[in-house]
């Protein structure tokens, strides 16, 4: 087909499209003087897409004394193909700018679903390196910001060091410039923390900080975010996704880097109160080994094994005497026994002049009938024996 054709196709459909409500950043504003129409440009303020936008100088008429380069609005129109340059535009038929209420509802309802879904739960927050090897700086290049910053920290920390990425920190680019500055630090193998920080400014300068891209993109990041947005009364959603909210970009360096001479105190301290304790408690030791040493097992060793030895000694006197008299008292039973014994044995009964009479077989005599005349005996006496034959009784 012809490229007329083909164009006058595109308008058809396109015509048949309906009006619909639009919002955007304008970035281009022409109005010619004598012209019947005003041409701008209408970007998306989260991404490098932009649409030409047409209105009558009627329309607007009504919004030029609030409406200038860089200022939110909505507009409603509805697309339209100029078939000549095959261009794509949007007819406006009314203009809205975004008031600063209107943008705090809208803000406050993506606070609630960006809440909603964790990103700004505190069980989320990364706590701060105390040390960081090396600190990523998200700022405007040249800005008073990246001076406090910089300033602040190297102040605190001589040997700090900075990986610095400037963007635009408001209008159309900041906020894909921003999402890429942070993404990279976050790639960054020696960056530690990494630090968002602007400078004070109106609600609408402050808008890229809240914008949704990138709260998301700081809730992704592995590395600790400080966020350092104006002053301390400005409340950008990256405040609360952020690891830690400052609340000026000076206070942020405070935040992320400690202070050499502080340190260097608190050294000191722990130094002082550690020879405190340890001093104390080698006191302690050395009275309790004192009371130790001065009691009597230690101050007079041998007193114990001499008295013990006293005891000893009388111990093993009565001992001998128990065992002597008891000696003697066993001496003297076993002599009266003795004595017994032998009176009543049968060698003391054969000295007093008796003889035992036995036969042959060894069995002693005990009556005359037991024996006859002519049998043969043995006589046995104290000091021997003899035999005898037994004869007749005369």
């Amino acid at each position: 087909m012809p490229v007329g054709v083909v164009s006058r196709k595109i308008g058809g459909w396109i015509d048949r499209l309906g009006a619909l409500w639009v919002e955007g950043q304008i970035t281009q504003l022409s109005r010619r003087p004598g012209a019947g129409v005003v041409f701008m440009t209408l970007r998306d303020p989260a991404q490098e897409v932009s649409l030409t936008v047409t209105c009558f100088r009627d329309v607007f008429d009504k919004v030029a004394d609030v409406i200038q380069e860089g200022a939110r609005v909505v507009v409603f129109a509805k697309p339209v193909w100029y078939a000549p340059s095959g261009q794509l535009s949007l007819r406006a038929a009314e203009i809205r700018p975004v008031g600063v209420g209107e943008l705090l509802v809208r803000l406050e309802r993506l606070k609630k679903a960006l809440a909603a879904e964790g990103l700004f739960a505190p069980e989320r927050k990364k706590p701060l390196p105390f040390l960081p090897r090396r600190i990523g700086l998200v700022t405007g290049r040249a800005s008073a910001a990246e001076r406090d910053v910089l300033e602040t920290a190297r102040h605190r920390w001589p040997a700090v060091r900075f990986e610095v990425r400037p963007v635009a920190v408001q209008g159309v680019h900041a906020v894909p410039q921003i999402v890429k500055a942070v993404q990279e630090l976050d790639g960054h193998p020696e960056v530690d923390v990494i630090i968002v920080a602007r400078g004070g400014g109106s609600v609408e300068d402050l808008l890229p900080f809240s914008d949704e891209q990138l709260v998301r993109a700081v809730a992704a990041c592995g590395t600790p975010v400080v966020s350092a947005i104006g002053h301390e009364p400005d409340n950008p959603l990256l405040d609360h996704v952020a690891d830690l909210r400052s609340r000026t970009p000076t206070h942020a360096a405070k935040d992320a880097v400690p202070d050499v001479g502080e340190e260097h105190a608190r050294i000191e301290q722990l130094r002082l109160r550690a020879l405190r304790v340890l001093t104390g408690v080698l006191d302690r030791e050395e009275r309790g080994l004192a009371a130790w040493m001065s009691r009597p097992s230690m101050a007079e060793p041998h007193g114990i094994v001499d008295e013990r030895a006293e005891v000893v000694d009388a111990l093993l006197a009565r001992s001998r005497r128990t065992l002597a008299h008891r000696l003697d008292r066993a001496d003297s039973e076993l002599e009266h026994t003795r004595a017994r014994v032998v009176a009543l044995s049968p060698a003391s009964t054969l000295k007093r002049g008796y003889a035992v009479l036995q036969r042959r077989d060894g069995s002693a005599v005990r009556a005359a009938d037991e024996v006859r005349a002519g049998e043969e005996l043995r006589a046995r006496v104290a000091d021997g024996e003899f035999g005898v034959t037994v004869g007749p009784v005369s």
